[in-house]
């Protein structure tokens, strides 16, 4: 199964989920509990810390839960707060996930030393769904914005161009797995 965030953010192709961790959390478990996917491939855009550029297709089946704060040593956590469905021992670009969109360059460059590449809000929640249900998961993303001051503008000046790249690059990744 496919799925989205919501809003303005969907496809023709894909089962939209809602904006965040908490909606996507909530409607996911609702989806798995009454008519679990064998399979979930999330669908969505992403900021860049900084080494992936402006519509860079980027796939994933990691995620973290890290706020900014934690960064800075002024918060901790008792939680888990990474997961990944990826059984293959590849290295996987990290994705984090939080409610909030990284707007500090400086700060947000601090990821990148951790592994994280990108931020997206609902990821986090898909693969910590997934793995409570056992399904195989993982996400396909385009990267709209860098996470800096104008990370709100350039997601909304990009975000057209990079649904109708992520449609393509879905598209073509179907068409190569059924010739398999």
């Amino acid at each position: 199964m496919i799925i989205c965030a919501g809003n303005n953010e969907t496809f023709s192709f894909a089962q939209p989920m809602g904006v965040g961790m908490v909606e996507t959390a909530m409607n996911l478990t609702r989806l798995c509990l009454f008519d679990k996917p064998e399979f979930l491939l999330f669908v969505g855009s992403a900021g860049s810390y900084g080494d992936h550029k402006i519509f860079d297709i980027v796939e994933s089946k990691t995620a973290s839960n890290i706020e900014l704060a934690f960064l800075r040593n002024d918060a901790y956590t008792p939680l888990d707060n990474v997961v990944t469905t990826n059984t293959e021992n590849v290295k996987d670009i990290v994705v984090n996930s939080s409610n909030y969109i990284s707007t500090c360059k400086d700060l947000a460059a601090k990821f990148l030393p951790l592994g994280i590449g990108i931020e997206n809000m609902e990821f986090f929640a898909v693969l910590k769904i997934a793995q409570e249900f056992n399904i195989p998961a993982g996400g396909v993303f385009c990267i709209t914005n860098y996470t800096d001051e104008n990370a709100h503008a350039d997601f909304l000046k990009n975000h057209d161009k990079a649904k109708d790249l992520l449609f393509e690059h879905v598209k073509n990744r179907i068409q190569e797995l059924t010739k398999k």
